[in-house]
């Protein structure tokens, strides 16, 4: 069974060696939503395969480190990479090119990693993450799952590389939320949320 829960973040990006000059030379906005799609072949104690309000907690935390921030590629110019740091308290830096595509893989990431180390309490099942669907308009998405997320062909993406301000880490409700992901601390779901 799968179930989807839609997030919703503005940012703001230039996309580097792309066709469009504007994409490529101008820094640019838009209104993203991303859908998480999570799968289970069993339910929970309430018949559920995940309960949507713990997704409002550390997934959604992780997603809308995104709003209102600047994504940097770690491989663009080093000069824009320290203006945009110097100038906007909340940037995420990615060792990938910050497309949809790329988002899509870097979502999946970060939400598989997320699920990996939560310490289940309700009787769920094995959760995995089916695919991520990033609509950067509303006629354009992609749609990442793991056989893309952990790609050579495309890429391996190192959890380590992705780098978030401390503008980003003041808003998560528990501290620095990527390093005890990235470092496999266990996070525990709380019974009644």
């Amino acid at each position: 069974m799968i179930i989807r829960k839609m997030f919703r973040f503005e940012n703001t990006h230039i996309v580097r060696n792309c066709s469009t000059k504007r994409c490529r030379t101008s820094i640019h906005g838009h209104s993203y939503k991303v859908e998480v799609l999570l799968e289970a072949t069993t339910l929970d104690n309430a018949q559920m395969v995940y309960d949507f309000g713990l997704m409002k907690s550390g997934m959604q935390d992780l997603i809308e480190s995104f709003d209102h921030s600047v994504t940097l590629w770690d491989k663009d110019d080093k000069g824009y990479i320290a203006a945009m740091k110097k100038y906007s308290d909340r940037w995420v830096e990615l060792p990938v090119s910050p497309t949809a595509e790329q988002f899509a893989r870097v979502i999946f990431l970060m939400v598989d990693l997320l699920l990996t180390n939560t310490v289940f309490v309700n009787g769920e099942g094995k959760i995995s993450v089916n695919s991520i669907i990033v609509h950067e308009t509303d006629r354009g998405y992609a749609k990442a799952d793991a056989k893309d997320t952990y790609s050579e062909v495309m890429g391996i993406i190192n959890p380590n590389n992705i780098v978030f301000s401390g503008g980003v880490k003041e808003d998560w409700g528990d501290g620095d939320l990527w390093s005890k992901i990235t470092s496999g601390k266990k996070i525990t779901n709380p019974k009644i949320a």
